[in-house]
C-alpha cells in the first residue's frame, strides 16, 4: 500500500480501462457467502463430498393427469430460480414437445421448454432445469435463450424475497424443507447418492454459490495469447518442465478476470460515479467534479480491487514503474522467480500478462515451482484438520538448520512434501555431526597456518581419496545449484559429509596428526582438513546458513561473511586411482565390522584378521594400506597372503575377489552364539514370511500407494539378505 505501488496500481487500471479490456457487467460469479465478496475461478478450491441427486416431476401445463418432465438436480432449493427446462434436440423422448409449457413445482411459474445443445442426455433423466442467475452454464444458456434472471439468494446465501414463503431460510435449510414439501406434493420421483464436487473459499471454506452480480472484468484473451506466445518460445523456462503444460491449458481456457472485491481493505477502483448525470469518471488522483456534466455530486465505488491485481505488478512496480529510474534499468527484467505450484495461475501467469503489456518484456526468464508443505500422509496442512506445523516450534526444539535441510533434501515429484518430525530430528543429528567434526578439525588446526598450494607429490593416499571425493562433490554440487536440483545437491552434501569425510576420513586422518609424528605428514593432514572442510561449509551454506557462518568464522579466522567468500571452483583433483584402491580398503574394513557385528565381538576386543587376495595387484595394495584396516577393524593382528589357509573355527566372507577370515575360538563362545544365531534366523524367517504374505496379497497390490508397496519389497529384499547371512554364519559355527 506504499504510495509507489498505489501509483502503479493505479496507472495500469485506468490503461486498461482506456483501451477497453477493463468492463463492467452482470455476470456469474464465485460468491463467498462468508467473507461476502467475489471470488476468481483460482481463488475456489474443491473437494469431493457424498451428495444426493434428487429427480423432480415438472408437470406440463394444462397437463394430462401424470404428464410431466423429470429433472434431476443436486441442489434443489435453486429451483426457486428455475426459468426454464431444457433438453436436447437430438434426444429422440423429447422430440414432439416443441412449444409445449411447464410448471414449476409449488411455485406454478410458467416455464418454456427449450432445447439446447449442451444438455447431456446421460445425465439424470436428460432433461435440464435452468437457473441462469445461479449456475455458469445455465447463465450462457439464458443469455442465448433470452430467459429471465430471478436472484433468489441474499449476500449471506439466505433465500430473498423471490423465494416466496421460503424467504429468510438458509440454503441448506431451504434444501430441506423444499424436498419435504416436494414429496408432500407427490412431485419429487426418487433421491439417488451421488458423489459432487464442491467449490469452497479458499479463505474460510465455505462452500461458494454461483452469483449473478454487477461486477468489474478484465478481457483476458489478448493477454493470455501473449503469455503463452513467450512461454511456446521459451522466453520463459519453467523449472520443472512440466508445470509449462498446466500454465499453458490454463491461459487456452482461460475466462475473464472478475478484479472487484466488496471488503474493506485494498486498492479502491479509480472510478467516480456521478449523482446528476449517472455516468462514471475514471481518473488518477481524487476528482472534484464529474468528467461528463462537471457535478461536484461524484461518489468513489465502493469496491476494492482483487489483490492478485496489484501482485501481478509486483516484477516492475517495485523497481519505480511507471516512472523512469535506475533501479528499473539495472533490475528488470529479473531472473528467477521462486513460487508455490498454487499460485502459478494467481500470480504467475498475471505478472507475465501484465508485464508484457505494460513493459513489452517477460518479467523473469526463469520460474522454479516447489512443492507445498504437506502433513505425512502428504495431505495439505489446515486448521480446521488440525494438521499444521507451527515453524517457530520446530526452529525451537530441532534447530533452523535441521528444518531448513529435512524440507529441501526430500526428493518428491508430488504436490506436498509430507512433513515428519522424524526427518527433522535426522537432520538435527546431522547438523550435530558437523559440528563436532568441526570440532576435531578446529582442535587440530591450532598450529596451523595454510599457506598457497599443497606440494601433492607423494601424498597418503587417503589424502587422495578425500581431495577426489570433494573435487566431485563442487562439480555435483554447482550442477544441481545451477539446473535447481536442490534435493539433490542436499542429499550428496548429506552423503559426502556423513558418509565419508565424518566417517572415513577423519577416522583415517588420526594417525597423521598426532604432535610426535612426522611434522610433514602432519602439515599435509592439516591442509587437506582445512581445505576439505572450507570448501565444504561453502557448498553447505545455502542450505545451512546458521551453522556453517558459524564454524566457518572459527575455521578461517575472518570477520567476514561466508555468504560473500568465493564459491568453491574444480581444482583438476580427481583421482580414479586412489578411489579404486579406497574403495576396496573400505569394502573389506565394512565388511569386517559387519562380521564383528553379526557375531557380536564386542569393539573392545582385539581380533586375528586373515586376508587371502585373489590377484597380485590387490594383495599389493592391502599390504602398503594394512595400518588403515589395524587401525579401524580393532585387528591385534593382520596376516595378507595368497597362499594362506582358512583357520578351523573361522567366520569368513569374499569381498571383489578377497577372502576374509576371523578366527572365533577364545573370542566367543561357540555353542551359546550358535543357539543365538538359530534364533535371530527363525526370527528373520518370520518376518520375512509374514512381509511376503503381505506383498502378494492382491489387494495390497492394487490399493496400496506405490511408494507404500516399494517400502516393503525392499523390506522384503533386506530381510532375505540379513538371513542368508546368519545362515552362514551358523554353518560357520556348527
Amino acid at each position: 500500500m506504499d504510495s509507489g505501488h498505489c501509483r502503479a496500481v493505479e496507472e495500469v487500471f485506468i490503461r486498461l480501462y482506456l483501451e477497453g479490456y477493463i468492463y463492467q457487467g452482470d455476470y456469474i460469479i464465485n460468491w463467498c457467502p462468508g467473507c461476502q465478496t467475489a471470488l476468481s475461478d483460482i481463488e475456489v478450491e474443491y473437494q469431493e463430498k457424498e451428495g444426493k441427486l434428487y429427480y423432480l416431476r415438472y408437470p406440463f401445463k394444462n397437463k394430462m393427469k401424470g404428464e410431466c418432465v423429470v429433472v434431476a438436480t443436486t441442489r434443489p432449493e435453486t429451483m426457486l430460480g428455475d426459468t426454464a427446462v431444457a433438453v436436447n434436440p437430438q434426444d429422440e423422448r423429447f422430440k414432439d414437445l416443441e412449444g409445449r409449457k411447464l410448471l414449476l413445482p409449488l411455485i406454478e411459474r410458467e416455464l418454456p421448454l427449450i432445447y439446447d445443445r449442451y444438455v447431456d442426455s446421460e445425465f439424470g433423466s436428460g432433461a435440464l432445469k435452468v437457473t441462469p442467475a445461479h449456475d455458469a452454464n445455465d447463465f450462457l444458456i439464458g443469455k442465448e435463450h433470452g430467459l429471465r434472471f430471478i436472484n433468489i439468494f441474499n449476500k449471506d446465501a439466505s433465500i430473498n424475497e423471490n423465494g416466496g414463503k421460503y424467504q429468510g431460510l438458509t440454503r441448506y435449510e431451504a434444501r430441506k424443507k423444499l424436498v419435504e414439501d416436494l414429496k408432500k406434493g407427490g412431485y419429487l420421483e426418487k433421491i439417488e447418492d451421488y458423489d459432487l464436487r464442491i467449490g469452497r473459499c479458499y479463505r474460510c471454506t465455505t462452500e461458494i454459490e454461483p452469483y449473478l452480480s454487477t461486477q468489474w472484468f478484465i478481457r483476458m484473451k489478448d493477454l493470455a495469447a501473449e503469455a503463452m506466445r513467450v512461454a511456446r518460445k521459451k522466453k520463459i523456462e519453467f523449472i520443472p518442465s512440466f508445470w509449462k503444460k498446466n500454465y499453458l491449458q490454463w491461459l487456452e481456457n482461460i475466462r475473464d478476470w472478475c478484479i472487484s472485491r466488496q471488503i474493506w481493505w485494498g486498492h479502491r477502483l479509480p472510478i467516480w460515479h456521478c449523482g446528476d448525470c449517472g455516468k462514471i469518471t475514471v481518473t488518477s488522483g481524487i476528482p472534484s467534479q464529474c468528467s461528463h456534466c462537471t457535478s461536484p455530486d461524484i461518489k468513489q465505488d465502493q469496491d476494492v480491487l482483487d489483490s492478485w491485481f496489484s501482485s501481478s505488478l509486483w516484477p516492475f512496480s517495485t523497481l519505480g514503474w511507471p516512472e523512469p529510474g535506475e533501479k528499473f534499468e539495472k533490475f528488470y527484467p529479473t531472473s528467477v522467480l521462486c513460487t508455490g505450484w498454487d499460485i502459478l495461475f494467481f500470480w504467475v501467469s498475471r505478472m507475465v500478462m501484465m508485464a508484457l503489456k505494460f513493459t513489452h518484456q517477460v518479467p523473469f526468464h526463469k520460474v522454479y515451482i516447489h512443492p507445498l508443505i504437506g502433513d505425512e500422509r502428504g495431505e495439505k496442512m489446515s486448521k480446521s484438520r488440525g494438521n499444521v506445523v507451527d515453524p517457530l516450534d520446530m526452529m525451537k526444539r530441532y534447530g533452523t538448520d535441521a528444518f531448513r535441510f529435512s524440507l529441501v533434501a526430500l526428493r518428491t515429484g508430488a504436490p506436498y512434501v509430507r512433513f515428519s518430525d522424524d526427518r527433522i530430528r535426522g537432520y538435527r543429528n546431522f547438523v550435530n555431526k558437523i559440528w563436532n567434526a568441526s570440532r576435531f578439525v578446529l582442535m587440530n588446526l591450532e598450529d596451523f597456518k595454510p599457506e598457497g598450494r599443497l606440494q601433492e607429490e607423494g601424498l597418503e593416499l587417503c589424502h587422495r581419496w578425500i581431495l577426489s571425493r570433494y573435487e566431485s562433490l563442487v562439480r555435483k554440487v554447482t550442477l544441481d545449484m545451477e539446473k535447481f536440483r536442490f534435493s539433490e545437491g542436499a542429499n550428496s552434501l548429506y552423503q559426502f559429509v556423513w558418509g565419508e569425510f565424518c566417517d572415513w576420513y577423519i577416522e583415517l586422518v588420526k594417525p597423521y596428526l598426532v604432535l610426535t609424528g612426522d611434522p610433514k605428514l602432519r602439515y599435509q593432514a592439516q591442509w587437506v582438513l582445512h581445505y576439505v572442510l572450507e570448501g565444504t561449509l561453502k557448498l553447505l551454506h545455502p542450505f545451512m546458513p546458521f551453522v556453517t557462518e558459524e564454524i566457518y568464522q572459527r575455521l578461517s579466522g575472518r570477520r567476514d561473511s561466508i555468504m560473500i567468500s568465493s564459491w568453491p571452483k574444480e581444482e583438476a583433483r580427481e583421482d580414479r586411482e586412489a578411489e579404486e584402491k579406497m574403495s576396496l580398503l573400505m569394502k573389506i574394513i565394512q565388511e569386517v565390522r559387519m562380521i564383528r557385528s553379526e557375531m557380536r565381538i564386542s569393539p573392545q576386543k582385539k581380533i586375528e584378521l586373515l586376508i587371502r587376495p585373489s590377484h597380485e595387484d590387490k594383495l599389493t595394495i592391502l599390504k602398503q594400506h594394512k595400518s588403515y584396516i589395524i587401525n579401524l577393524v580393532g585387528a591385534s593382528s593382520l596376516l595378507i597372503d595368497r597362499d594362506l589357509s582358512r583357520p578351523p573355527g573361522s567366520a569368513s566372507s569374499l569381498v571383489d575377489g578377497v577372502e576374509i577370515f576371523i578366527p572365533l575360538r577364545g573370542i566367543v563362545e561357540i555353542e551359546k552364539e550358535r543357539k543365538r544365531l538359530i534364533s535371530a534366523a527363525n526370527d528373520l524367517k518370520k518376518k520375512l514370511t509374514l512381509v511376503k504374505k503381505k506383498i502378494s496379497h492382491p489387494e495390497f497390490k492394487t490399493k496400496a500407494p506405490p511408494e507404500v508397496v516399494e517400502k516393503k519389497k525392499k523390506e522384503e529384499k533386506e530381510l532375505r539378505t540379513r538371513l542368508q547371512r546368519l545362515e552362514k554364519r551358523i554353518e560357520e559355527v556348527s
